[in-house]
């Protein structure tokens, strides 16, 4: 059977149309595939969701079977959720018959009229509390009438608000006992509101104003104090209030019938008010009256003792002392206007010198000051450094004072005591000091010796304790010389000394090395003194600095010869060098490439700086010698300065720096070397131009001043901190400098030198970010 054209035209049309109907199918079968498979992720999502959500879920049917998740078992202490929400009272855990019973009736409610309720369970044996909100469940999630109930578990804040309802009840019972311990106070006390008026009185107010009651007080605002130096009392509270603290002052009122000092107060209670409250306390000025008329005539009574009386109180605070006690203690005029410490006492008494000389003054104040807390009085005796003798006497005073009794006994006892304290001071005096000293008498007798007499010339005591002659200690000490004829030099200094009263000294070598110096010196009574003084040491000493001097002499001799030769040698290779390249340069050897123009231009260059640099050095080392040479001329400082910066005008302008020259004629001149002079202010100026940023400024201003002139050259570049510039000071180079002019290595050492080499000084001053100032100031 053979098929028609139009028949095969319509077969084809069928099979595509089969094959576009399988290919759609299968599309749409893989797009529902891709939206469940997105539905089961957001549905995971959501249940993790609500599983680590503070609330949980209950749905319940209209048939009262109930549907959550385990979680919900795990709050209200159950081991699974039952299936019914009648269920919920368990005998070990779930809610109780009361709270399941309200639970239920309120789903119920909501079922039939679709209104939302709360309320609060605790479940069985648990301390936790759940705050339970229901709600008709929305149709999507279920429908036929079931309820949605959220559990939330609020133990915390539940227990949060019954701690504030007990401190609220807490603070209604103290506000109540304060209400009734403020009505109670004998004293009159009253609050004033944010407005300054009178709010609340007590009854000691209302007595003292004379009102008929507390309202009637407060309706009229009747004040208590009167109005005191233009201020009411309502004032002085706003003051009080508007400060935030205390104001007490004491004034007079009239409290019922008499008139009464009052010590008021005014406590602000910030934005409450102002409390208030008065103390009387005239029986205490009237007291305090009193023990002022009593203090006074106990006071000028003691002033006419001769004995010097004062007073510290228990603050160890001097609160008076008499006319004699001031006069034996030298106290300044100011010690009765800013009483004193009784430490403070001591020390003006030690500076005037009307104290005992002690070694250790600071343990010997405090255990004076011990006197404070001692139960009997202590008795003392100092003698002062001017040969007084003061008795003293401290009496502790019951409230922590102390009375300071002074009695000059100096009279009394100078007779008895003025050859004693001779002998002992001569004795002491002769014993304490370093030299070797003995006292001979006119007929050639020693008298008397200290401990180092013997034991300088190695002698025994029991030699001296015969009182010899001078011969014969001279026979004893002769074969300890190590020139055994010196003995007639000791004997005639001691003769001389007593007899012809003249001094005179000498020195002898001994035996073992030592070097003694001696001297006789005439005494007032007739008698003569040799003093003895080892002086191995100091003798050694002057020989080892002799040594020392000449050392630094040739040092010194060595140092000039190597300046003058490395002068000679640095400057001749270097010279050399120059000239053969500008040679090259000048094409004297032939044409050079524009490479080697540009070698020979960088030695040129190099040749130039190393120059500055040797001589720099070599300048910085003569100057430290003190070689330097100075040829001094009289210079005009503003055509000086004004040469110093027209040279520098290429670098000026290179880095685009403004320079502002300040002077006039009015500068003068000063007497300088300019070559050594312009070095040591170009440098200054050098530094100043690398150190100043592009677009910035350089300030250069000549004073006079009445003894000489000053230079300041000041930029404002980055600036150095202190150590930096004492690095640039010794000549070290600073950290990211890369010393493209040389100078910031020894331009700074070497200006100082040449400055002060001129007689004058150089201050620089910087401040890191702020910028540098250099002063020269010339004679």
């Amino acid at each position: 059977m053979e098929l028609t054209p139009t028949a095969l035209a319509l077969l084809g049309l069928m099979l595509a149309a089969w094959t576009f109907g399988a290919v759609w199918l299968v599309v749409g079968a893989l797009q529902r595939q891709r939206a469940a498979r997105s539905a089961r992720s957001t549905v995971r999502r959501l249940s993790r969701i609500i599983d680590n959500s503070p609330a949980i879920p209950l749905l319940v049917r209209p048939d009262g079977k109930i549907e959550g998740p385990d979680r919900l078992a795990a709050w209200l202490g159950l081991d699974k959720l039952p299936d019914f929400i009648s269920e919920l009272d368990g005998e070990e855990g779930g809610l109780s018959e009361y709270d399941q019973k309200e639970l239920f009736e309120a789903i119920r409610r909501t079922q039939k009229t679709a209104a939302a309720f709360t309320m609060v369970v605790t479940p069985r044996g648990s301390q936790r509390s759940l705050a339970v909100r229901g709600q008709l469940a929305d149709p999507v999630v279920a429908s036929g009438g079931a309820a949605m109930v959220w559990f939330f578990d609020f133990s915390e804040s539940q227990g949060e608000l019954s701690r504030l309802r007990a401190e609220t009840a807490r603070a209604r019972n103290d506000f109540a006992a304060l209400v009734g311990l403020i009505e109670a106070a004998p004293m009159p006390m009253w609050f004033r509101g944010p407005e300054l008026d009178l709010r609340l009185v007590n009854s000691a107010y209302v007595a003292a104003v004379g009102a008929k009651d507390a309202a009637s007080v407060v309706e009229q605002q009747v004040e208590l104090i009167e109005t005191v130096d233009g201020l009411t009392a309502a004032q002085v509270a706003g003051q009080a209030h508007s400060r935030d603290l205390p104001v007490e002052r004491i004034v007079q009122a009239t409290v019922g019938s008499q008139r009464r000092t009052l010590r008021v107060s005014d406590l602000p209670l910030g934005a409450e008010g102002v409390a208030g409250y008065a103390i009387d306390i005239e029986e205490m000025e009237e007291q305090t009256r009193a023990f002022r008329a009593f203090r006074a005539a106990q006071r000028s009574m003691l002033d006419q003792l001769s004995v010097g009386v004062a007073q510290f109180d228990a603050n160890k605070r001097m609160i008076f002392a008499n006319q004699p006690f001031q006069r034996i203690f030298a106290l300044p005029n100011a010690a009765q206007v800013d009483p004193p410490r009784f430490e403070r006492f001591l020390d003006m008494a030690r500076d005037q010198g009307r104290l005992p000389e002690v070694r250790d003054f600071p343990e010997w104040r405090d255990e004076l000051v011990s006197w404070f807390i001692e139960d009997d009085p202590v008795e003392d005796a100092w003698s002062l450094p001017d040969s007084t003798h003061l008795r003293i006497v401290a009496q502790p005073m019951p409230d922590g004072g102390l009375v300071l009794v002074a009695e000059d006994r100096s009279e009394q006892l100078a007779l008895s005591a003025t050859r004693d304290t001779l002998l002992r001071t001569r004795t002491a005096t002769f014993d304490s000091l370093f030299e070797s000293l003995a006292v001979f008498a006119p007929d050639g007798r020693m008298q008397l010796w200290n401990r180092s007499f013997p034991a300088i010339w190695g002698l025994p005591d029991e030699v001296l304790d015969k009182h010899p002659h001078v011969d014969q200690l001279l026979d004893r000490i002769s074969n300890r010389l190590a020139r055994p004829a010196q003995r007639k030099a000791i004997g005639e200094v001691v003769r001389e000394a007593t007899l012809e009263r003249k001094e005179r000294g000498g020195r002898v070598v001994l035996s073992d090395g030592r070097t003694l110096e001696f001297a006789g010196v005439p005494l007032p009574d007739g008698n003569g003194l040799l003093t003895v003084m080892d002086v191995t040491d100091s003798t050694k000493a002057e020989e080892a600095l002799r040594e020392r001097a000449s050392a630094l002499e040739e040092a010194d001799a060595v140092k000039t010869r190597f300046l003058a030769n490395m002068s000679y040698e640095f400057r001749t290779p270097l010279t050399s060098i120059g000239g053969f390249a500008e040679l090259l340069q000048s094409g004297m050897a032939g044409d050079l490439s524009d490479q080697g123009k540009e070698y020979v231009g960088a030695i040129i260059a190099s040749v130039e700086r190393l120059s500055q640099q040797i001589e720099s050095v070599l300048d910085l080392t003569q100057s430290e010698a003190g070689l330097l040479p100075i040829a001094t001329e009289e210079v005009d400082l503003l055509n000086f300065t004004t040469q110093i910066v027209r040279a520098r005008e290429e670098a000026i302008e290179a880095k685009n720096v403004t320079l502002d020259l300040r002077g006039d004629k009015g500068a003068g001149s000063v007497h300088a070397d300019p070559r050594q002079l312009g070095r040591a202010v170009g440098n200054l100026l050098d530094n100043a131009i690398s150190a100043t940023p592009a677009n910035g400024r350089i300030l250069v201003a000549l004073t006079r001043r009445k003894s000489g002139a000053r230079i300041v050259i000041s930029d404002n570049g980055e600036g150095m901190k202190p150590s930096e510039l004492a690095r640039a000071l010794d000549g070290y180079r600073l950290p990211g400098d890369d010393g493209g002019d040389g100078k910031r290595g020894l331009g700074l050492p070497l200006a100082r030198q040449l400055i002060e080499a001129h007689g004058g000084r150089l201050e620089i001053q910087s401040e890191k970010g702020a910028g540098t100032t250099a002063t020269v100031l010339l004679p």
